[in-house]
């Protein structure tokens, strides 16, 4: 740096642990009052475990009513579950829906359709493009008609979605599958179809399927301009954080990342737990007040604690072991003021339990056991098990 330049502006690790807290909608004083609310801030609620949506906003709604949150996924539809960021399904609100797609969803899409098109090819010789395409617009008819349906119901309608593959030959996972799961899925990544009503409780992801709006109907942003968007609010409540965290939690190029921060007008930050610099939005430089104390058990997959690639700043390296799984799948977690400093679990009679593998004070246990009594309270009968089993999670359960 030549002695004229001005020193990129420094936010250490409690600034940042501050700006979760009011951010992610984790402290009383800013705690949601609606589901799509809690949605924008976080820009999605990690949707792969069921669960995880309702548990997620359960800990950032002022008054977590499970019916409000069923009447936002499946009557109001004002949240809407796509596949998008690092091909991972999210719940997002309509008012975020068409820049996500821009942004992430309609490369996923374009990848899902080129990968099942290939599969059916291959894999059964009197398929083409042609014919796939036809049973697609007869499935999409069926469901029309319906209105809802399961996968059962539409091979009742188009007994050509019953024709099975075998998936990974000669792979110890190998697997004959209906082709119907592919298609569906590929379908519903492009906007067509949408995942409905649960066939069981808020915990199932057995879905009925709806009639969808193609993303190419969204009036989604050209995709650079998208990505600057997606860029700008991630960092607003993200940030600061890496280009590589950028990358990760997008899924997208270095290339791309690079040009859509520099779009999103981020400048560059000292953070003094990582080697790397970090990115900001210029307005925010100046320091945030620290938020009263708080705790929170955050379930599995939680988008506070996946929000980042780096995470020794609210993370200690050596809990990742009991904490994730071997895909890099984190599990339920107790937090208190901006760190992850246990995990929780539900046991097999309803009881939910904890362990702490930071003492973080008397003040921090008190906080946890009384936000675990109302987990507990707010769970009532309904037994959780995470979809991705992690070691201490398992212990707990037992």
């Amino acid at each position: 740096m030549s002695p004229s330049a001005s020193p990129r502006p420094r936010i250490d690790a409690a600034q940042r642990r501050a700006r979760l807290g009011h951010r992610h909608r984790l402290t009383a004083s800013v705690k949601a009052v609606t589901a799509e609310e809690v949605a924008d801030a976080l820009l999605g609620l990690h949707a792969t475990d069921a669960a995880t949506v309702h548990l997620s906003l359960r800990a950032r709604l002022a008054d977590p009513n499970p019916a409000a949150l069923d009447r936002a996924l499946y009557e109001d539809r004002t949240l809407v579950r796509m596949l998008c960021m690092r091909r991972t399904l999210f719940a997002v609100s309509t008012t975020l829906a068409p820049v996500i797609a821009g942004a992430s969803a309609a490369p996923v899409a374009t990848k899902e359709r080129r990968d099942l098109t290939k599969w059916i090819t291959e894999g059964l010789p009197d398929w083409d493009e042609r014919r796939l395409a036809e049973v697609e617009e007869r499935t999409l008819a069926a469901l029309e008609v319906r209105g809802e349906a399961t996968a059962a119901d539409l091979a009742a309608d188009v007994p050509e979605l019953r024709t099975t593959l075998v998936s990974f030959p000669g792979k110890s996972y190998e697997a004959t599958v209906a082709i119907s799961s592919r298609i569906l899925r590929a379908l519903a990544a492009e906007g067509r179809i949408r995942r409905g009503r649960p066939r069981g409780g808020w915990t199932s992801s057995s879905f009925r399927w709806v009639p969808g709006t193609a993303f190419t109907d969204l009036d989604a942003p050209e995709p650079a301009e998208a990505r600057a968007q997606l860029a700008r609010h991630w960092l607003a409540s993200y940030g600061p954080a890496t280009t590589d965290d950028l990358k990760w939690w997008t899924g997208w190029t270095l290339t791309d990342t690079r040009r859509a921060a520099a779009a999103a007008g981020a400048v560059e930050v000292d953070l003094p737990e990582s080697p790397a610099p970090g990115l900001a939005l210029p307005d925010d430089l100046a320091p945030v007040p620290e938020p009263a104390p708080w705790a929170a058990l955050l379930p599995a997959l939680d988008p506070t604690a996946m929000g980042w690639k780096s995470r020794d700043w609210y993370l200690d390296p050596d809990h990742t072991r009991p904490l994730f799984d071997r895909s890099g799948n984190i599990g339920p977690t107790v937090w208190w003021n901006g760190r992850i400093i246990g995990a929780w679990a539900q046991r097999p009679d309803g009881d939910i339990t904890w362990h702490l593998l930071t003492d973080a004070g008397q003040e921090a246990t008190e906080a946890v056991r009384t936000e675990a009594e109302r987990l507990r309270e707010w769970i009532g009968g309904v037994r959780v098990t995470p979809r991705f089993r992690t070691p201490l999670e398992r212990e707990l359960s037992a």
